[in-house]
């Protein structure tokens, strides 16, 4: 998962970006509100979690120019400020979620991760395929039951195809997913990957496959039988190339 962090405190946001670090998120941070600004329109991020007293514009004017940008991105407001007011009009500028300061950690992680599958239109937590289960918050996999040991890479590929079942995803958007702009490798390792998940995949399941190729587009999740119904994927299949997905398992390559 891709975070962006827009907090002016250093040592708050060194706690944070520690904490969400921790979780394997991938975490970029600003201390200046149109600095956040710009940087949420550039790239693509699964959340945002956004400060409310910033130096130059506050939160709040932050959250309502993205919001007119038409920037969809999650929001989730971290302030100090904890008075009924100041939350009622962060989420009427249209945040998805307020926490106040001091919190726990593991709400924090907790209110993301509900945040982005809810972006996602994932109420639970556990999201089925066929035989296949991907659970996004203890970040695991089972066929049939059966644990599937994946390393961080695959696991990463598989949430993302899972959060955008039935959508073709490019290889653009697993590397930023994957990497988040940093140390990114070639394309074609994406093709590495997703050829080891799908051996993996067809292993554990006798032989189903659940990773189709659309070709000069992406990957795309289906559940085997759907996959076999509609082989023939059209361009109106493919999603904009500037969604991205969720977050990376602890796991190394």
């Amino acid at each position: 998962m891709r975070v962006l962090l827009v907090e002016d405190d250093s040592a708050m946001a060194q706690s944070i970006e520690t904490m969400l670090r921790s979780e394997n998120y991938i975490c970029d941070t600003t201390d200046m509100g149109e600095d956040g600004l710009e940087i949420g329109k550039l790239y693509d991020y699964d959340i945002i979690v956004l400060d409310l007293m910033l130096p130059d514009i506050d939160g709040y004017e932050v959250l309502r120019r993205m919001r007119a940008s038409r920037i969809q991105t999650p929001i989730l407001i971290l302030s100090g400020l904890s008075g009924m007011d100041e939350k009622i009009k962060g989420l009427g500028f249209g945040a998805d979620d307020y926490l106040t300061k001091p919190f726990d950690k593991r709400e924090l992680v907790a209110r993301i991760q509900a945040i982005v599958r809810r972006s996602r239109g994932h109420s639970d937590s556990v999201i089925q395929t066929g035989k296949l289960k991907v659970n996004l918050d203890a970040r695991t996999v089972e066929v049939d039951g059966q644990p599937l040991h994946l390393t961080g890479k695959e696991y990463g590929i598989l949430e993302l195809l899972s959060l955008r079942k039935g959508t073709t995803l490019t290889k653009e958007m697993f590397l930023n997913h994957l990497y988040g702009g940093m140390d990114e490798p070639e394309l074609k390792i994406i093709d590495v990957f997703v050829c080891k998940l799908r051996k993996k995949l067809a292993n554990a399941t006798g032989g189903e496959n659940y990773i189709e190729t659309v070709w000069g587009r992406g990957y795309m999740l289906r559940d085997p039988e759907e996959a076999e119904a509609g082989s023939d994927v059209t361009e109106e299949d493919a999603a904009p190339a500037d969604q991205a997905p969720a977050r990376v398992s602890p796991e190394a390559v």
